[in-house]
C-alpha cells in the first residue's frame, strides 16, 4: 500500500440492512475502532447507541437521512438530521429529491438539499448529499454536483447501495473533477467489496469510502 494512502481513515464502516439487530452494530462499532475507520454508518434508531459505545473514540458516528428514496418531505428531512445531530451523530448522509432534480423543480431540489446542510452545521455535523447516480445521466450528475455546491454541503455521495447500481469509477472521477477545486470530498458507495474497488475509486477522487467490508479491505491492504 502506498505510504501516503492509509485505508483505515477512507472509509465509512457501514451496516445499513433493515434487519440489522443491535448485537451486529455492537460487532460494527467495535471494529471501527479496532481498525481505526473514519466512523460507522447506521440507521437512525441506532445512532444512540454508536454514540455511547464509540464517545471517546476518534471514530465518528454517521447516519443517514431521506434514506433510500430521498423522496419524503424536507420537513421531515430537517427534523431527522435535527435529531440524529442531537443524539450523537457526527455526520449525515442524506438523499435528494431524485425525481426533482430530474424534472423542473431543481429548484426544489436545492432547497430540500440546503435545508438539510444548513440544519447539519448548525449542529456541527458534517452533511454529505446522495446523488443516486446510477438513476441520473451524466448531464444529471453534473446538475446535482452542482446543487451540492450551491447548498454549501461538505461531501456528494454516489450512491445508497440500495439503488439499481452502486459506485463507479467514471462517476467518482466526473463528481471530483467538478467538485474538488471548491474542497467537497466525494465520498464512493455501493458494491465495493474489496481494497483493488476501493484504490481504484480513491485513485479517481473519492475522499471516503462507504462499505460493508472495512476489514476485509483493510485486511486485503496489509498485502500489498
Amino acid at each position: 500500500m502506498p505510504e501516503n494512502i492509509k485505508i483505515a481513515g477512507y472509509i465509512d464502516h457501514t451496516l445499513l440492512k433493515p434487519d440489522a439487530v443491535p448485537s451486529q452494530i455492537e460487532k460494527l462499532c467495535e471494529e471501527a475502532d479496532e481498525y481505526k475507520f473514519a466512523s460507522v454508518c447506521v440507521n437512525p434508531f441506532y445512532v444512540p447507541m454508536c454514540a455511547g459505545r464509540l464517545k471517546g473514540s476518534e471514530v465518528k458516528v454517521c447516519t443517514v437521512c431521506g434514506f433510500p428514496l430521498g423522496a419524503t418531505s424536507t420537513g421531515s428531512k430537517v427534523h431527522e438530521a435535527r435529531w440524529v445531530i442531537e443524539n450523537g451523530a457526527d455526520e449525515v448522509d442524506m438523499v435528494i429529491n431524485i425525481g426533482a432534480l430530474k424534472s423542473s423543480y431543481a429548484d426544489f431540489a436545492l432547497e430540500d438539499i440546503k435545508a438539510v446542510v444548513d440544519t447539519c452545521h448548525t449542529g456541527e455535523a458534517v452533511c454529505k448529499v446522495i446523488i443516486e447516480t446510477s438513476l441520473l445521466t451524466d448531464d444529471e450528475k453534473k446538475k446535482a454536483c452542482e446543487l451540492v455546491l450551491s447548498a454549501k454541503a461538505d461531501f456528494v455521495k454516489t450512491s445508497t447501495g440500495f439503488g439499481p447500481g452502486g459506485a463507479t469509477v467514471e462517476d467518482v472521477r466526473l463528481m471530483s473533477g467538478i467538485v474538488k477545486d471548491s474542497g467537497i470530498g466525494v465520498k464512493a458507495a455501493g458494491g465495493i467489496k474489496n481494497y483493488a474497488d476501493a484504490m481504484a475509486m480513491i485513485e479517481a477522487g473519492a475522499t471516503r469510502i462507504g462499505a460493508s467490508a472495512g476489514v476485509k479491505i483493510y485486511n486485503e491492504s496489509l498485502r500489498e
